[in-house]
């Protein structure tokens, strides 16, 4: 089997030639044998496409090219990878942008980055402390700037881009779907991902949901729990803008073509966020309307969520996806035999082994163990991925990864 086959039979809850392992990079710290150069300068840490739109890298990933090196990189070890791709989108041809920088008010320690959109609604600011930290290097870096989708701007906001309901109309602007430029660019892409992929045997994966992910970039943390239970029609609202959103662009993806699965964000729809009665609320509807409307074109539903697996587990299969990153035995406690009996032909689930935990700090007899137990327990009649949760960093040790990579070889040799 190629690693395509491999995934999809895995998806189809049936068992592939052995247990895939698919490895997501969030900055990876490559081994120096499996690095290559590009302009004279060695690239050192490894990307996925699916950041290219949300996050600010501290060194260039160039698109499609350093995916289809690190594709190739993986290959060669014997595990699986696939093409990510994500769908761009603009803001209304009216709303005017404007950007600068303020020095930190009374009582604060940092400057602010200051964003205004002049909308013909009126005008929407959005204002972020500029902390100027050095996360270390292949971590993703602050902008100089305030994009309006961004981790960063989360813990470091000093007025979030939404703050009520008279924000509301102003926003709508600034969430428009992909321009004819955008869309051509995507599409010209979109034919060297998939001729790559037909040729390597390997998916392709397209993002272009943001889903809760999306309200709480725009809002904060507090301030979206908050009015889901005592602000309803405001959020009810807020969700449906961007459900809108995420619909337009994906539209966009499954017309043009080529992707295998679509994928949706859902990091902050977990249970640390949302009882299962607010999930079902406000985040299961469309879900399960993204899902139909994926499904008839004949292309699979990634849904991703790290924690709250089990609690959330009746709702997740309720929505129709087909596969749920991840399964975390360490940071969600999961019990894996649990999720076995719960999921088994119903739901794939990729992870099984912890990537901040097992892998950064275990050692090699830990992390052989890990590998064991989520195989055995996870992979008999199908329906899993093995997959470090929720990716390799670049404070992963080659070492620890070698030693899952040999645990798995072990696992589905004998």
């Amino acid at each position: 089997m190629n690693s395509r086959e491999r995934l999809l039979t895995a998806l189809s809850h049936q068992e592939p030639d052995h247990v895939p392992l698919l490895c997501w990079c969030f900055g990876f710290t490559a081994p120096p044998h499996l690095r290559w150069q590009r302009d004279g300068q060695e690239v050192v840490h490894w990307y996925t496409g699916r950041l290219e739109h949300i996050h600010t890298l501290p060194q260039p990933w160039r698109l499609p090219e350093d995916d289809f090196r690190r594709v190739d990189a993986w290959l060669s070890l014997g595990l699986d990878d696939l093409l990510e791709v994500s769908v761009p989108w603009s803001i209304h041809p009216e709303v005017r942008v404007r950007d600068w920088r303020e020095p930190p008010p009374p009582g604060e320690a940092y400057p602010l980055l200051c964003r205004a959109y002049e909308t013909p609604a009126g005008e929407l600011r959005h204002i972020v402390r500029q902390t100027g930290e050095d996360p270390g290097a292949g971590w993703v870096v602050q902008p100089p700037h305030v994009p309006l989708f961004e981790d960063y701007n989360i813990p470091r906001a000093f007025r979030h881009a939404v703050c009520g309901p008279e924000d509301l109309p102003k926003l709508r602007y600034l969430l428009q779907g992909p321009t004819a430029e955008q869309i051509e660019a995507y599409r010209q892409r979109m034919a060297q991902v998939r001729a790559f992929a037909d040729a390597r045997g390997v998916l392709v994966q397209g993002w272009s949901a943001f889903g809760i992910d999306g309200v709480i970039w725009l809002t904060g943390v507090e301030r979206a729990v908050l009015a889901a239970m005592t602000e309803p029609d405001f959020f009810q609202e807020l969700v449906d803008i961007l459900y809108a959103f995420d619909r337009r662009r994906t539209e966009v993806l499954l017309d043009v073509g080529g992707v295998d699965i679509v994928a949706q964000r859902g990091w902050y729809s977990s249970t640390e966020f949302w009882s299962p009665s607010l999930f079902r609320r406000f985040v299961l509807p469309h879900l399960q309307e993204m899902v139909a409307l994926v499904h008839q074109a004949g292309v699979r539903y990634a849904y991703v969520m790290t924690t709250g697996v089990l609690p959330l587990a009746d709702l997740l299969l309720e929505s129709g996806i087909d596969l749920l990153y991840y399964v975390d035995p360490v940071q969600d406690n999961a019990d894996l035999a649990e999720v076995k009996a719960k999921f088994r032909g119903k739901l794939a689930v990729a992870g099984g082994i912890n990537s901040g935990v097992t892998l950064a700090r275990g050692t090699s007899e830990e992390i052989a163990a890990a590998v064991r137990a989520a195989i055995r327990t996870l992979g008999p009649g199908g329906g899993f991925i093995l997959a470090p949760v929720d990716a390799l960093f670049p404070d992963t040790p080659w070492a620890s990864v070698e030693a899952m990579i040999a645990a798995w070889r072990e696992a589905w040799a004998t």
